[in-house]
């Protein structure tokens, strides 16, 4: 188990401030946000590269905050894979077993584990200049792991692939980490990753850990308009609770939505353009919250499309290519914007 206890940390303008995580033997955990707000800070002081101003740093029940980084059993994968450029893989995968001195019959099994289980043996004599990014991301994560580190640390691992390679390689590190069942803390800014890798993430926003959850938790149920925000929800509104006959609903402008919140007053509401179904009849469902719109613009991504509504209040819905065809929607038309109670999130 990792454990850090009101860490805090001052780095020129930067702060880190009062960090509190708890992470799991064997969990992939995932410190997401924006570039600059203190995620690799955060794995640089799990590995004793910095020392906290305040507070500490436990590693499987050992308060590590004053230990020098070899002495942690940590392995680390930095961003640019960091690799020695004069030696060939296998040398770069041996190099923190030789420091060790370790036997040449276990660094030869060890070696050969850590090639198969990232499939790197065909490439074990090249250099790493002759390697593809994809490649010289295995051989850094075989370099990292081949110590069986109690800790292994990815930063934004995947961020100099191509998509196609990202999404591949995401894959492959769900398997790895399956198989080897190191405790990891990934640390990236897209959330797509997130969803795809982590048992749990924490979201960053200005050297703070702002929210901790599943990946369910983080996208459906965001706890500010930050998390909101990242995470894709773009239907924002200041709104009001309001309590009407035993019901409860919030106010935003002239609309009244129905809702499912412990908070009263003042809040702030969001709602997942995908929660939102666009009908061009009445649509009979368990849903309570159905508005009439117009549709104000309709906006390409890709395999889905952005329908942008005018219901008393601006909303954005995703629809098919499929749908877009089978309701023919175009802007100027009137349609309904149906959703549940439970899609209608509510924070301070």
């Amino acid at each position: 188990m990792i454990i850090l206890k009101n860490v805090s940390k001052r780095l020129g303008d930067f702060s880190l401030k009062n960090i509190n995580i708890s992470i799991d033997n064997n969990e992939y955990f995932v410190i997401l946000g924006p570039t600059g707000t203190g995620k690799t800070v955060i794995l640089e002081i799990i590995a004793g590269m910095y020392k906290p101003d305040i507070g500490e740093v436990w590693i499987n029940e050992r308060n590590v905050s004053a230990e020098y980084p070899e002495s942690r059993r940590i392995g680390f994968v930095y961003q640019d894979y960091m690799l020695f450029p004069h030696l060939n893989v296998r040398e770069n995968i041996n190099f923190a077993l030789k420091l060790k001195k370790t036997p040449r019959n276990i660094m030869k099994d060890k070696l050969e584990q850590m090639a198969s289980l990232l499939d790197i043996e065909r490439i074990l004599d090249r250099y790493p200049s002759t390697l593809s990014g994809g490649e010289q991301q295995r051989v850094a994560i075989a370099r990292a792991l081949v110590t069986d580190p109690e800790v292994l640390l990815l930063d934004e691992p995947l961020s100099a692939l191509d998509p196609r390679s990202k999404e591949l390689f995401q894959q492959e590190l769900k398997s790895i980490h399956q198989e080897i069942k190191t405790t990891t803390i990934h640390i990236t800014h897209d959330f797509n990753e997130a969803l795809v890798l982590a048992d749990r993430m924490g979201i960053m926003h200005n050297g703070e850990i702002v929210q901790i959850g599943t990946p369910k938790e983080v996208f459906q149920k965001p706890q500010s308009q930050f998390v909101a925000e990242f995470v894709g929800m773009e239907n924002i509104y200041d709104g009001e609770i309001i309590a009407e006959r035993g019901e409860q609903y919030v106010r935003i402008a002239s609309q009244y939505l129905r809702v499912v919140s412990s908070l009263g007053g003042k809040v702030r509401v969001a709602i997942r353009p995908e929660d939102i179904i666009i009908t061009r009849g009445k649509f009979c469902s368990s849903a309570q919250n159905t508005l009439t719109a117009s549709i104000i613009e309709i906006i390409p991504r890709g395999s889905f499309y952005k329908v942008v509504l005018d219901a008393g209040i601006t909303m954005t819905a995703v629809v098919t290519g499929q749908a877009l065809e089978e309701l023919n929607l175009e802007p100027g038309q009137s349609v309904w914007a149906v959703f549940k109670t439970t899609a209608v999130h509510v924070f301070k």
